[in-house]
């Protein structure tokens, strides 16, 4: 798979996504112990980090999913967003963590943040496997990060181009 012209540098190679998806488990079990945590994943990107990162979790958890639109085949996000799947269960007075594959502008997150919060949970945090700072649109708080990535377009663990590559156990660029 890796002789594909398309993908290019290896952004965060399989072993430090590895280390790092424990780190952030091991944070979220300590922050969330005695708490009535709902993981909420992102669908489709985010679901090798949600799996790999509930298998390491030492709390007591529920999951459920969402699917929103931004993309589509472009490689930069619209801004207009578009509920595809929406939560199968209330998370009213819930302590809620939403878990993203990656923010980029933050626009798609920051429509999910304000329409979940809607719904009153008890807290509502996010945990980003990536963030690529100077893409940010929107000021928003991103409790758990995993790694910080250039400005680049990432595929593999789970992020794909044109629903291709999600695959890959790296993150890496897709070649321009």
């Amino acid at each position: 798979m890796t002789d594909d012209d398309a993908i290019g540098e290896v952004l965060v190679p399989a072993e430090d996504l590895a280390r790092r998806v424990r780190e952030l488990a091991a944070e979220v079990s300590r922050d969330y112990a005695g708490k009535d945590l709902v993981l909420i994943g992102v669908l489709k990107g985010a679901v090798f980090f949600l799996s790999d990162l509930m298998r390491y979790l030492e709390v007591p958890v529920e999951v459920d999913f969402m699917a929103v639109a931004s993309y589509g085949s472009a490689t930069k996000s619209s801004g207009v967003v578009r509920i595809l799947k929406d939560l199968d269960a209330s998370i009213e007075g819930r302590d809620v963590l939403i878990v993203e594959d990656i923010v980029d502008s933050g626009l798609t997150l920051s429509y999910l943040m304000r329409n979940l919060a809607g719904r009153n949970p008890r807290s509502l945090e996010v945990c980003a496997l990536l963030i690529k700072p100077e893409r940010r649109k929107v000021d928003l708080k991103t409790k758990y990060v995993g790694f910080e990535i250039p400005n680049r377009f990432a595929i593999g663990y789970g992020l794909d181009h044109g629903e291709r590559y999600r695959n890959l156990p790296y993150v890496a660029a897709l070649k321009d």
